[in-house]
């Protein structure tokens, strides 16, 4: 997420109550998950295992739960609890909205598109021209549908993102402001679900066709002419490459890319990358072929068995 204005280190300190380490006047343009940060980015990070990462990634504003020595060219927000203190940010720069009255529309939808009857569009929403929403979809705050899009019912976009913490009470839950991106000639089916990004978008592709009762997670990215089946489920912070396909009830773990053109069998388990141009199958997926050998090779084994008795 960019903010609308720039703000300085000290005025997002002083917002969180915390210290810094920098320049009063370093500039502070946005705050982002450590995927997608660029310079003038926020990052929190409240793991040890993660401070390298944290200090070395694009971002320039670090909001840490130690003081550590500051990178060159970068700045440290000193706070005791990072998670909560980048919901505070959330809440600061882009809290939830409700709908707005029926005379105060907040949205906007292009030329020639449909919307069918009792379904949602919330507040920021823009739908491009020729589309079709159809009956009892949602679309919540901030999301983009670009044009020739059909949605079918019941499928909700922008969902918050599942992104918890474990506290000794429970769980804390990480807020969303992020976005869901659709862009041209998507087609999407009923009963799909897909999550806004944390702090980025959730991108679907141009001409991606995603069938009925698909859950896609936060932040991952779907190139063009993506094809999935139905009960697929893809984690946040996926990135699937143009031309992939995904068959029925296959499963996708988080921070992994499926390369171009790779085809994932149905019920596969997907919990690495998949190469360009390659086919998998299985849980844990491998390539196709030597997964088929396997399955052909146990089913010999009760006649191997009976006749080395």
């Amino acid at each position: 997420m960019k903010f609308s204005t720039t703000y300085t280190l000290s005025e997002i300190a002083s917002i969180l109550g915390c210290d810094f380490v920098g320049a009063p006047d370093f500039p502070v343009t946005g705050m982002n998950e450590i995927h997608v940060v660029t310079p003038g980015d926020i990052v929190f990070v409240d793991h040890p295992k993660y401070y390298d990462k944290a200090l070395n990634s694009a971002a320039t504003i670090i909001l840490i739960n130690k003081k550590v020595d500051c990178p060159e060219g970068k700045a440290l927000l000193i706070s005791d609890d990072p998670f909560r203190d980048f919901n505070v940010l959330t809440k600061k720069f882009r809290p939830f909205i409700a709908f707005a009255k029926a005379n105060q529309p907040a949205y906007k939808i292009g030329k020639n598109s449909i919307v069918q009857p009792n379904a949602f569009i919330a507040n920021g929403v823009e739908i491009g021209d020729n589309c079709v929403i159809h009956s009892n979809v949602s679309i919540n705050n901030d999301c983009i549908i670009g044009d020739n899009v059909i949605i079918h019912s019941g499928t909700v976009i922008g969902t918050d993102a599942f992104y918890y913490k474990r506290r000794p009470d429970g769980y804390d839950k990480l807020l969303s402001n992020g976005r869901v991106v659709i862009e041209d000639n998507v087609e999407i089916g009923a009963l799909c679900t897909i999550d806004r990004g944390v702090s980025g978008d959730t991108t679907i592709g141009y001409g991606s066709k995603i069938d009925n009762q698909v859950q896609i997670g936060h932040d991952t990215v779907l190139g063009k002419h993506v094809l999935i089946a139905s009960q697929v489920g893809i984690s946040g912070c996926v990135v699937i490459e143009d031309d992939a396909k995904l068959w029925g009830q296959a499963g996708v773990r988080s921070d992994v890319t499926i390369g171009k053109g790779a085809e994932v069998f149905a019920q596969s388990g997907i919990s690495k990358d998949v190469p360009s141009g390659s086919s998998v199958f299985g849980s844990p997926a491998g390539n196709s072929k030597e997964k088929f050998k396997e399955l052909a090779a146990v089913r010999m084994l009760p006649n191997f068995m009976k006749n080395n008795k």
